[in-house]
């Protein structure tokens, strides 16, 4: 959907609230009708700290008649209130609620940290001064601290490393990664049920107060591929278990879709096919399909996989050649999409590789590395250079 966005002073004014009081995870979103221009329209308001108060944002190209099934009568058509005298902007705008509601499906329903450190940042002074702030908010235990042996990794162990000072949010990684794994597109109802099948989001949250945030965070979050993983443990059939280069594996065969392992993961990555998604017969969806990745049925819990069939074809070419992998010759779809080259997967076993130099920086963490699962996916925090001009004004 296409919903208005309002601030959430300019909310409260209107005499509605951002939609999550029921706890779904998307939102029953207040109808606001706007009128401009001499048109008026009803849409679903959709409460965005960072806003400017007191201005309406509406979204174009939504409402078609005649793009498919999929796009058919989605959203609304906001093009009623744009005239050749306002075609970007319009003054004079008037809203109010409607008592009516509408439900909107998001992927997040919460969008502050609570005091977690999750994203973890500074400024560029903050950091200068104190370089290793990043594993001074949480006390992390010791890699021996665990009832599990430690393997050892002799040949190669994958890593990535995602540098939140460079991700800007743009869900490139996550087309990528649905394009690349054949990852089924659930529909609005699902994903308003919380049954999302993205392998990958970007979680997003709002810095400062939150009717006037001074910073928006980005974080990516795929599989961990956890060294201490919690969902193997407790899969009844060994569906999911380590491979000897450290990536957590999905055995789909052996799946019979407890979701105990979805329970278990601390990181909530894992994503379970209720329905059967996947369309078998049409010949252009046949087409669009990677033939590198086997194409799921229902009721079968699937992940990120790290592109194991990126790996396993790159060790093929090595093998084939007699010489051993090079760095950045496996290459993740999420790493290779992202516009800003902020994520970065290799192995971390190569000194000379660019994932190991920089899970070697002082700014390198873990996501919820107090649990001890030690993740294999790390993020390096955010620094920001803020001109202290601004901040005055």
């Amino acid at each position: 959907d296409n919903p208005v966005l309002v601030s959430p002073r300019t909310a409260r004014q209107l005499g509605i609230d951002d939609g999550t009081a029921d706890g779904m995870p998307g939102r029953r979103a207040a109808m606001l009708r706007v009128e401009a221009g001499g048109q008026a329209l009803e849409l679903p308001a959709w409460v965005l700290p960072g806003q400017a108060d007191g201005v309406l944002t509406l979204l174009l190209g939504y409402s078609r008649t005649k793009v498919g099934k999929v796009g058919d009568g989605v959203g609304f058509d906001t093009y009623a209130l744009r005239t050749s005298t306002g075609f970007w902007s319009q003054g004079g705008a008037a809203a109010r609620a409607t008592g009516e509601r509408h439900e909107l499906a998001s992927t997040q329903g919460h969008f502050v940290m609570e005091n977690r450190p999750l994203v973890r940042h500074a400024t560029l002074a903050e950091y200068q001064r104190q370089p290793g702030f990043v594993h001074e908010q949480v006390e992390a235990p010791a890699p021996d601290d665990t009832i599990y042996k430690q393997w050892p990794y002799n040949g190669h162990a994958w890593g990535m490393a995602i540098n939140l000072s460079s991700c800007t949010g743009c869900n490139a990684c996550v087309v990528a990664c649905v394009a690349e794994n054949n990852i089924p597109v659930v529909g609005k109802e699902q994903v308003y049920k919380g049954r999302e099948m993205y392998w990958l989001r970007i979680d997003q949250y709002y810095g400062g107060s939150y009717d006037a945030p001074d910073a928006v965070y980005n974080q990516p979050v795929p599989c961990m591929q956890c060294e201490n993983a919690p969902c193997e443990v407790v899969c009844p059939v060994e569906a999911t278990n380590h491979s000897f280069e450290g990536l957590n594996d999905m055995v789909y065969n052996r799946c019979v879709g407890t979701r105990y392992c979805s329970n278990n993961c601390p990181y909530k990555v894992r994503r379970f096919n209720f329905y059967k998604f996947s369309d078998w017969t049409t010949e252009s969806i046949k087409l669009q399909r990677n033939p590198n990745v086997s194409v799921r049925h229902r009721g079968v819990m699937e992940k990120c996989t790290y592109c194991v069939q990126r790996i396993n074809a790159g060790r093929i070419d090595s093998e084939r050649d007699n010489r051993k992998l090079r760095d950045g010759e496996v290459v993740t779809a999420c790493a290779q999409a992202c516009p800003t080259e902020a994520i970065v997967f290799g192995d971390i076993n190569d000194v000379e590789a660019r994932v190991a130099a920089w899970k070697q920086q002082p700014l390198n963490y873990g996501l919820l590395e107090d649990l001890n699962t030690r993740p294999r996916t790390t993020y390096l925090g955010r620094v920001s250079n803020p001109n202290p001009e601004l901040e005055k004004a």
